[in-house]
């Protein structure tokens, strides 16, 4: 199981595009809100998460999209904290795009690892190697993205790690419209 977090704040398509294509791939992919079902993103777009406690059960992944204030309110909440360190001690997969890559570097996670943020958090991102040039950067288990401009290319890497190289490529041909 993936576990999505949505805090007030959140940028809308990096969390709801990697939410779209893992589904299409048929990754079990779980939204949480923190406390809250309702959630209201960065520009005003309400989403109703799936729950709003972190369900029970083996978590392969935890995505954290960014947006201002979201990734702030998601490095504050416990719930966050906790479900990191639970999956980061499984070997679970840990991903951020945008200034959500920030909660990683604060807790630990980026220490030795290259890692990509929107610019102006580099300085954020604690203990990585950051790779200005890159747009997505997966060091091991730890994914990171740069922002909203490659929220596709963020959620087929999300969709190679879980499955394989082959249903990211073939999912990304499904969904890129042929040209006129």
């Amino acid at each position: 199981m993936v576990v999505l977090f949505l805090a007030d704040g959140f940028e809308e398509i990096e969390a709801l595009l990697p939410l779209d294509l893992l589904r299409r791939a048929g990754v079990r992919t779980v939204t949480v809100g923190l406390g809250v079902r309702e959630v209201r993103g960065a520009h005003g777009i309400t989403v109703l998460a799936d729950t709003d406690r972190v369900p029970d059960g083996d978590i392969d992944m935890v995505i954290l999209p960014g947006g201002m204030p979201g990734a702030a309110n998601l490095d504050a909440s416990d719930m966050v904290t906790d479900t990191l360190a639970r999956v980061s001690a499984r070997g679970g997969y840990l991903a951020a795009i945008c200034a959500a890559p920030m909660v990683l570097g604060h807790k630990g996670y980026l220490k030795g690892k290259r890692a990509i943020c929107f610019p102006g958090f580099e300085g954020e991102l604690i203990g990585a190697d950051v790779q200005n040039d890159a747009f997505v950067v997966r060091d091991g288990n730890v994914i990171t993205a740069k922002g909203m401009g490659v929220a596709l290319d963020f959620g087929l890497a999300l969709v190679a790690a879980l499955k394989d190289d082959a249903t990211a490529t073939a999912l990304r041909a499904a969904v890129m419209a042929p040209s006129v």
